[in-house]
């Protein structure tokens, strides 16, 4: 059995989240504060050392208000029963799937409520509410007089309140009528799921005085473990050894240690001590094997002639990397040893990439899946641990070795009504689905090759060739002199993805997904027909007839065998060339030129016709197309990048680059106005409006 799918209601950004587990290994990306550390902490408040101990602060943002709401029915003497309805709740839906073969399902029976012989999932509901008999406890205090200081008074009082009131309830689901449900004991699910946690900060640094050893404190865990009558045999065995081992060792001790160290007591005859009914004072030395392996046990590891390296001399990736396989083993043998093994076992891991080099990450999250093969074999009689991990990233690395299928992206995104930001979760296994199977392979090999890191992008900018990637950063640079503070590229987390040519266009669908904000540069690439050769050709734009550029005509939607005339493209609006979260860029006349050019090089040549000597009394044009041809790209970017301390950006370029260093909102009334279009939302509809009066205003040189 496993874990299906989670959904997950006010809990912090996690307001309305519904996220599915793989069955072994599960990704978690996304950019900043998008929620990934919510989802981990949730479970932990279920299911770890904080279970059951949640707080005001975990409420999402936009469900608090309901308790100042709750205290004014309270206060105005209310239905209990309404101001009971008016309180937030903060509940998980589990959903658990199941051989439907199985002749016993074990901890999940008393979550099988359905009649349906074919059904083979159980589900469950967890809430954090309060109940009648606890609203006093709640919402009985002074009421403030000032109605300024009168909110934070409010949560003030509620913050101390919430744990005596609130409490953890457990319901199962029949997944054929949701309507029929079950009330149960809330240890059912602790019998159900064990739960792990590897944290990101795992204090393996030793460098200051007095540390811990952590990977020896990792043995005692193990010890106590093994020793429990429910371990393996063998562990058992294990642990029976060490403690004869002790007590030989104690034996040796009490035989002479003792009775010297007796000699150091103090003298008490002189004070009558012991009389004759008093016992005499003896010592005897007690070892625990626990707490030698906690406190005076330490990893070593094997150095040359006989010198052995403590574990602090070993660099922080190593032992990061042997910390978590050895919690993995801890938590391995803490479910073997279980006198009723739950049917579920989800760990969190966090940030593994922590010391880890990109090589060693990659492996990591490759062979986890192998870990629960290897750690099974040492139980050849039972079943295969039934394990779901969760891991945690912001690591290019980690989540580009993982399968598409595996990844789940947080993205946060404003709530309806614009006060307040929620999580939206992105599942690849069910929204890649318009992607040919080709091109998600394609995309799939590009990333790891490339370490693409557009899972934790703010901002991302397609290009088409080495030239542009080189004078990329020095571009957005000079693009910035002419920003304002708070729009600068340069403070954005902005990632470039080279795409060569037509592979720019198999982005769409992902960038799409993602809801990343994007310029594409390409370039218009004219092309005019060869009555000699009887093909098209590419040649000066002044000569040319259309485009050749596949990227520029999927993206206007132009069906197959039907062109794009140059005139079409010089006439498109800025509009036109945005759809949504993209905007694409392509060669444009430069403001007060009579010529266009037909790429990237080009272009930077007529933008920059002093530094390439072009003569006034010539076709520019021609001349700048004639210069690219025997023009050297890499070194001529890097001298720009580089030597070169101010030039002119292309201004097809600085057009499309400030349309991607604004701020989403200010930037994207399409959007804006496809969900007021779609959802009716009035909050939403009144900021399009106001964004359009703002067009306006600025059309008009307002």
């Amino acid at each position: 059995m496993r874990i299906e799918k989670v959904e997950i209601r006010n809990f912090r950004l996690l307001e309305n989240a519904s996220v599915t587990f793989e069955p072994v290994t599960t990704v978690i990306v996304g950019r900043n504060n998008s929620g990934k550390t919510s989802l981990t902490e949730f479970f932990d408040r279920l299911m770890g050392e904080e279970a059951g101990r949640f707080k005001v602060e975990d409420f999402s943002a936009s469900t608090r208000p309901s308790f100042l709401a709750a205290k004014k029915l309270w206060d105005e003497k209310a239905d209990p029963a309404k101001v009971l309805e008016k309180l937030p709740i903060i509940s998980a839906t589990l959903t658990a799937s199941y051989d439907p073969k199985a002749q016993d399902l074990g901890p999940l029976s008393p979550f099988v409520i359905d009649l349906d012989p074919a059904s083979h999932r159980a589900m469950m509901r967890i809430e954090y509410r309060p109940s009648l008999a606890t609203l006093a406890t709640l919402l009985e205090f002074p009421v403030v007089e000032d109605e300024a200081d009168a909110p934070s008074k409010v949560f003030k009082n509620i913050k101390e309140t919430i744990p005596h009131a609130y409490s953890l309830q457990l319901f199962a689901i029949d997944p054929t009528d949701p309507t029929n449900e079950r009330a149960l004991e809330v240890k059912l699910l602790t019998a159900l799921l064990q739960y792990g946690f590897v944290g990101a900060q795992r204090a393996l640094d030793q460098s200051k005085k007095g540390q811990p050893y952590v990977l020896g404190k990792l043995l005692e865990a193990l010890f106590q473990t093994a020793s429990s009558t429910t371990a393996a045999a063998g562990d058992q065995s294990i642990a029976a050894d060490l403690k004869i081992a002790v007590e030989a060792v104690e034996k040796q001790i009490h035989s002479g240690f003792d009775e010297k160290l007796k000699k150091l007591l103090p003298k008490f005859e002189k004070f009558g001590y012991p009389g004759l009914n008093d016992p005499d004072l003896r010592t005897e030395t007690a070892l625990n094997v626990a707490s030698l392996l906690s406190e005076h046990t330490k990893i070593f590891y094997t150095g040359a002639h006989g010198v052995h390296l403590p574990e602090g001399y070993n660099g922080l990736g190593t032992r990061n990397l042997i910390y978590i396989l050895l919690q993995l083993l801890t938590f391995h043998k803490a479910y073997r040893a279980r006198p009723l093994q739950p049917g579920i076992h989800l760990i969190f891991i966090e940030e593994p990439e922590a010391h880890l080099h990109p090589q060693m990450q990659e492996v990591f999250i490759k062979q986890l899946n192998d870990a629960v093969t290897t750690f099974s074999k040492d139980y050849p009689e039972e079943p295969a641990w039934p394990v779901q991990f969760v891991v945690s990233t912001h690591s290019s690395h980690v989540a580009n070795a993982a399968k598409f299928e595996a990844i789940r992206y947080f993205l946060t995104k404003p709530s309806p009504d614009g006060t307040t930001r929620q999580t939206q979760i992105k599942d690849f296994r069910q929204g890649l689905d318009q992607i040919p199977a080709k091109d998600r392979d394609f995309l799939h090999q590009y990333m790891t090759l490339t370490k693409c890191d557009l899972y934790f992008a703010d901002k991302a900018i397609v290009i088409e060739g080495t030239t542009e990637r080189l004078l990329m950063p020095k571009i957005c640079q000079l693009v910035d002199m002419e920003l304002d503070e708070k729009s600068k590229l340069i403070k954005q987390y902005i990632t470039v993805v080279e795409a060569a040519g037509a592979h720019s266009k198999i982005f769409t669908p992902l960038l799409e997904f993602l809801e990343v904000k994007t310029l594409t540069i390409t370039d218009i690439d004219v092309v005019k027909f060869n009555e000699e050769k009887k093909r098209w050709v590419k040649c000066p734009y002044s000569e040319g007839a259309r485009t050749g550029n596949s990227t520029i005509k999927d993206w206007f939607d132009i069906p197959d065998g039907d062109q794009l005339t140059l005139e079409q493209l010089k006439a498109k609006t800025a509009d036109q060339k945005t759809k949504a979260y993209r905007r694409i860029a392509y060669q444009v006349h430069e403001p007060g030129s009579a010529f266009c050019a037909r790429s990237y090089e080009d272009a930077f040549i007529l933008a920059n016709a002093a530094h390439f000597k072009l003569e006034e009394d010539k076709d520019w044009g021609q001349q700048s197309w004639d210069i690219a041809q025997d023009m050297p790209k890499v070194e001529t970017a890097l001298h720009f990048a580089i030597t070169e301390p101010k030039w002119n950006v292309p201004h097809y370029i600085k057009e499309g680059l400030t349309w991607l260093a604004a701020p989403i909102a200010e930037e994207l009334p399409v959007v804006a106005a496809q969900l007021s279009a779609a959802k009716e939302v009035p909050a939403v509809k009144a900021v399009c409006a106001a964004m359009a009066k703002m067009k306006e205003v600025k059309n008009a040189g307002g």
